[in-house]
């Protein structure tokens, strides 16, 4: 009887410890990498290049898929943003440019705007779930009195059987947003226009 009530009692205490994991919060700090190539069309001009984040709150979702939840998936400005910003002056070297980020009255510019980054629960199945992510980045170019201004999105759905640890969200959320930045940074407009 004592070894039931012993085998009863790490039941409980292993079920409470995997409850407790799936309600914690995950602070995930980012490092996302562009991968593709990018336009050459620069001939060392001087590009000024900025990172911001314009999301609503830096909470994106929460690990269970509930608003009430208590698993909150957090990813700080001020943890991304500087990456983002080493991101896109690394994008405009590759170009070709000069990347700096002081401003000056007629040098090119160009600005990423992290806009959304989101991670929801999808479909319910039988022993499967959903994480559905989504990141928009925003690149505004302004050259010699003219700006374009570029969205780009990167979706996401991964299917699992136990829910994603805080690598791996960290893993898939770098994958998202550096798809981001790889559709922002392939465009040929934004490469045209620094270097009118």
């Amino acid at each position: 009887m004592n070894r039931r009530h012993a085998l009863c009692a790490a039941a409980v205490l292993l079920a409470t410890a995997l409850l407790a994991g799936c309600a914690s919060p995950h602070y995930l700090q980012l490092n996302p990498q562009r991968s593709a190539a990018v336009p050459q069309t620069g001939s060392g001009q001087a590009v000024t290049v900025a990172a911001v984040d314009e999301r609503d709150s830096e909470v994106i979702g929460t690990r269970t898929g509930s608003a009430m939840s208590t698993a909150v998936i957090t990813v700080s400005a001020h943890e991304l943003i500087p990456n983002l910003q080493r991101e896109a002056e690394r994008a405009v070297r590759d170009m070709g440019f000069s990347p700096t980020s002081e401003p000056a009255s007629g040098r090119p510019g160009l600005t990423v705007t992290m806009l959304h980054l989101g991670y929801e629960r999808g479909e319910n199945r039988p022993v499967i779930d959903e994480a559905r992510m989504e990141a928009v980045l925003e690149v505004k170019v302004t050259n010699q009195g003219t700006t374009y201004t570029g969205t780009y999105t990167a979706r996401r759905t991964q299917s699992y059987a136990v829910r994603p640890g805080r690598d791996a969200n960290r893993r898939m959320l770098n994958d998202l947003i550096g798809d981001a930045l790889d559709r922002a940074f392939s465009d040929p407009e934004l490469a045209q226009l620094l270097a009118r």
